[in-house]
């Protein structure tokens, strides 16, 4: 059955919409939206498909998903926002902001490794439950009290779902107020982007079912090979890293109000992808920070060789990644052809990422698990490639 593409598309653009057709033709997706921002302006706004897996609704124009990890870039863009104000300094040690965080030896833990996976807080040393994550003051307790697993500094190892937590309660401490409400007055609201971290009760019913590998909404069903219970060591299991990202903080069904109301920055926002390229539009072209701010969010991180203690359980040896200060960096060309692109993905497939050089923001979300978080989800890889095609440019990089 032929699924209907609803939408708007510039001219040049339309081997985007035919690419977007093929993904629910042949690459078996059930509820998803693209859209692309170019020098300002909307050039592709497309949707289709249905919010369930049953097919009883369909994906309308305003329909809200669940993005996992491309949470983190409007996490991250919290942190900037403040560092551009000059009220938040990245190099100043988290404890200036945030006393608690001291505990542990973690007294001189600059806030810039929070934002490239360094601090060595990939999770607390016992498991939480996923009531206990929904308590943003206990969960922040349990974090600032723990021991790093490595020295912090030494190594990178994704922060999966502690990331949203250790930045987000130094935006609290400077602001006052939660994160998702910060991202909401000084960023999404002004800009009329449709997203949301801790999703308020009364947009609930436009939010998409997430249909993960097991037909429900738990992303730790994803990965089989994870073992139950606490994880002593990060040598104690091939997987065992990302065991402490998701079975010592789980987020629980991430399709219940109770985590869709939560606020859980690095993995739980639900957003359109109009909302989230609107904002990466206003981020490249310099309308939400200055010059100096965006080119400090673009810093490599990582060293050179440097692999991810998490990410790289799952990676190709000769895949090259890369943190900035809380966005992936272009180095695989998961993001088109141009290296000064950057932006996060999620699990699941979702996408959205700038491109400075060619004055254009990106977005791709849905509702039916496929690839990692780095971008290289069979589906968004064929988007990107159609619109950099449309640019007359080349796409991924061989």
């Amino acid at each position: 059955m032929t699924t209907a593409v609803q939408g708007t598309c510039a001219p040049q653009f339309e081997n985007v919409r035919a690419e977007f057709a093929r993904n629910f033709a042949e690459r078996d997706e059930v509820g998803a939206a693209v859209a692309v921002w170019l020098d300002g302006e909307p050039v592709v706004d497309l949707w289709g498909g249905h919010a369930d897996a049953d097919g009883t609704r369909p994906w309308e124009r305003d329909t809200l998903v669940t993005v996992y990890s491309t949470s983190k870039g409007m996490t991250a863009l919290c942190a900037h926002l403040l560092a551009d104000r000059g009220e938040l300094d990245l190099d100043a040690p988290v404890a200036r902001y945030w006393p608690e965080f001291a505990q542990a030896g973690k007294g001189e833990v600059p806030v810039r490794w929070l934002l490239s996976h360094r601090a060595g807080l990939i999770g607390p040393r016992e498991p939480l439950t996923a009531e206990d994550v929904y308590d943003w003051e206990k969960t922040c307790a349990v974090l600032a009290a723990t021991e790093p697993w490595w020295e912090p500094g030494t190594a990178q190892g994704y922060h999966a779902v502690s990331f949203g937590f250790l930045v987000g309660e130094v935006v609290r401490r400077i602001t006052g107020v939660p994160l998702g409400t910060f991202l909401r007055t000084e960023i999404t609201e002004p800009l009329g982007a449709d997203l949301y971290i801790g999703t308020p009760a009364s947009e609930h019913g436009r939010c998409a079912r997430f249909i993960g590998p097991a037909g429900d909404g738990v992303l730790s069903s994803a990965f089989p090979g994870i073992p139950d219970g606490t994880v002593r060591s990060l040598d104690s299991h091939p997987f065992a890293p990302l065991a402490l990202a998701m079975r010592h903080m789980p987020m629980g069904d991430v399709n219940s109000a109770a985590c869709r109301s939560a606020e859980i920055p690095a993995g739980n926002g639900n957003a359109t992808a109009r909302g989230l390229a609107a904002v990466y539009s206003a981020l490249g072209d310099g309308e939400l920070v200055g010059p100096g701010t965006l080119a400090a969010l673009r810093e490599r991180q990582s060293r050179p060789g440097e692999r991810d203690l998490v990410l790289g359980a799952f990676a190709e040896e000769d895949l090259p990644f890369a943190w900035a200060c809380g966005y992936m960096l272009n180095e695989s060309h998961y993001f088109g052809p141009n290296r000064t692109a950057f932006g996060h993905g999620g699990a699941g497939g979702s996408l959205a990422f700038a491109d400075p050089e060619s004055r254009l923001a990106y977005a791709y979300v849905m509702n039916s698990f496929g690839g990692g978080t780095t971008g290289d989800d069979t589906r968004n890889l064929k988007l990107v490639e159609a619109v950099y095609a449309a640019l007359g440019q080349a796409g991924r990089a061989a």
